[in-house]
């Protein structure tokens, strides 16, 4: 078993194909990325006793006999996103040393694991054991998965880093839209009297998880030391790099993690509460009345959640599809301007939506690019931090880097929810709540524009030799042999076909939406 999985074992031979390694990448990262829809579960298991509402914290914590709050549930989201940048810290030398088989691995069994453990919660009615399997167990799941695939993708694509990390975490952000509707789907299958199904539903998405994250581990292939691209002699997979001892402490990597935590708290926070937030800004004209939140009627009520999951439903394509347009966008301008552009850009995109100013068109279109923008600033770092230190260790980097997610993740929407709560406590019009928001939103990304500029090449003198690859070698890859474009086009298949099925769900609600 050890043999099966090291490093050496999973050394691609000469003629493999890289374009087969992707589909693994995004096998993984299409199940972790799961983790942005669980709060699918949160109304059903919130009535699932026919039981008044838990008092507070510590009474859901120990207690069998009370349904638990929403507020109490979402706990789990922010232990997914903490754990996620801590373990992703901590084991990220560790999945450089072992390689994407074995890590892998011990990603899909700490994932599908948690949420095994995490239904037994739900079962049990045990909030703390809910905690600790989906969101600290599965959390360490999510650190490992989210860096493994990354780092293995910049070593097969050195000549298209962006292209590259955008595809793997493209799968990331579209693991909601696979998932949420996946889950909605069996817990209305096992749902009957008194049982709201959801246990069912997350040990059945665990198996099927199991099964695609082990199968992308298990095809997973590391590049022959000296190995180069097709055509690309003169750029290799490892070569010169600087070590994560060092690379962590250049102003180059704090200066990343500043645009990093910047550009996700200047949006995940806003994104988190994109339903309510189109529902108080233009009240009735989601649907075509003239009328404020305020004074909506039930029927009113229903119409404008269907619009705003129509909107959530935009915010998600294009979260995703910027994953891939601007990373991709960065192998042709570099990172440093990429990041530039989105920031500033996000910049003037929150001045647009000031309350008072922007029409329901310009306020869709304005946040869908912002949305973009969010997912590329994620897609892009793991390719910024090759160009700045090297791909020898780029996965561990990357691993300390994402404790910036982890910040953003508690200062973004906490930010956020005092203001809003601050000013709806001082009676201002619902309307008119986001303006200061939006102002302090685009301050962050204006730091982050500075950060991002002062982002200047690191020293030669911290550089160093790789010593387990050689000068490149002529590349055995010019053009995969016929029978491998079946093996091809059937792992593609295989991911994009779940995907495609999200999607069309996602169109349906954010069609709502673009019909008013």
């Amino acid at each position: 078993m050890k043999a099966f999985l090291s490093r050496d074992r999973i050394t691609a031979p000469p003629g493999f194909d890289r374009w087969l390694v992707p589909p693994c990448a995004l096998a993984i990262h299409l199940c972790i990325g799961m983790a942005y829809g669980f709060s699918v579960f949160w109304l059903p298991l919130s009535h699932a006793l026919g039981a008044p509402a838990c008092t507070g914290l510590g009474e859901a914590l120990i207690s069998t006999g009370c349904n638990w709050r929403v507020s109490d549930l979402v706990w789990v989201y922010t232990l997914f996103f903490v754990v996620l940048g801590l373990s992703a810290a901590l084991f990220g030398s560790w999945v450089e040393r072992v390689g994407p088989r074995r890590a892998g691995l011990l990603s899909a069994a700490c994932w599908c694991g948690g949420m095994a453990v995490g239904a037994l919660g739900v079962f049990l009615h045990q909030l703390w054991l809910f905690w600790l399997g989906a969101g600290v167990l599965g959390g360490i799941g999510l650190g490992i998965g989210y860096i493994t695939p990354v780092s293995t993708l910049i070593k097969w694509f050195p000549d298209r880093r962006g292209l590259a990390t955008g595809m793997a975490i493209m799968g990331f952000g579209g693991g909601a839209m696979v998932g949420s509707p996946a889950a909605d789907r069996l817990m209305a299958a096992f749902a009957g009297p008194g049982e709201a199904g959801v246990w069912q539903a997350m040990l059945m998405l665990a198996g099927v998880y199991a099964l695609f994250m082990t199968a992308g581990a298990l095809g997973f292939r590391l590049p022959a030391p000296g190995w180069a691209p097709p055509g690309k002699a003169e750029v290799i997979a490892g070569g010169r790099f600087v070590p994560i001892g060092v690379a962590s402490r250049t102003p180059q990597f704090w200066l990343v993690w500043c645009v990093l935590l910047c550009n996700v708290s200047a949006s995940i926070g806003i994104i988190g509460i994109a339903s309510p937030m189109a529902q108080e800004i233009f009240g009735g004209g989601l649907f075509g009345e003239p009328s404020r939140f305020a004074d909506f009627t039930e029927t009113q009520k229903a119409a404008a959640a269907a619009a705003g999951a129509g909107f959530v439903g935009l915010i998600s394509l294009f979260n995703i599809a910027g994953r891939f347009f601007w990373a991709s966008l960065s192998d042709r301008i570099g990172r440093r301007a990429m990041y530039a552009a989105i920031l500033a850009l996000g910049a003037a995109c929150y001045g647009l939506a000031l309350p008072g100013t922007p029409t329901l068109p310009l306020f869709v279109a304005v946040f869908a690019l912002i949305a973009s923008m969010y997912g590329g600033g994620f897609a892009a770092v793991p390719a910024w931090l090759a160009d700045l230190f090297g791909t020898r260790q780029v996965g561990a980097i990357h691993g300390r880097l994402l404790t910036a997610w982890s910040t953003a993740g508690i200062l973004g929407p906490l930010l956020v929810a005092y203001v809003r709560d601050a000013r709806l406590a001082a009676g201002v019009a619902r309307e008119a709540v986001y303006g200061p928001i939006f102002l302090m939103l685009a301050g962050l990304l204006a730091l982050g524009l500075v950060a991002a500029l002062l982002v200047k090449p690191v020293r030669a003198d911290l550089w160093q030799q790789d010593a387990e690859s050689p000068p490149a070698l002529a590349s055995t890859t010019a053009a995969a042999v016929p029978a491998a474009w079946g093996l091809r086009l059937l792992a593609w298949a295989t991911v994009l076909a779940p995907l495609a099925w999200g999607a069309s769900f996602t169109v349906q609600k954010a069609a709502v939406l673009l019909a008013q």
